[in-house]
């Protein structure tokens, strides 16, 4: 049971934070869903490159904290 859950835990937390980043997020709104999908894209890319979630998680969040303070100080 243990080996079972090493295996579907992972999946499911990263599924648990994806929907918690995106519940707030404004489709139709650049401002609102552009850093989201900039991060989403970045972190996709470095964990099928890279194979290391570390890497993608804190990549993608450092991509989507900076677009976000960009657009905060530009208005």
């Amino acid at each position: 049971m243990l080996a079972r859950l090493g295996e579907c835990l992972p999946v499911g937390m990263m599924v648990i934070l994806a929907t918690y980043t995106l519940r707030d997020v404004d489709p139709l709104v650049w401002t609102s869903s552009g850093p989201v999908a900039a991060a989403l894209a970045v972190t996709t890319g470095l964990h099928l490159w890279r194979h290391n979630a570390t890497l993608s998680v804190f990549s993608g969040t450092a991509v989507s904290v900076l677009l976000q303070s960009a657009i905060a100080a530009a208005h």
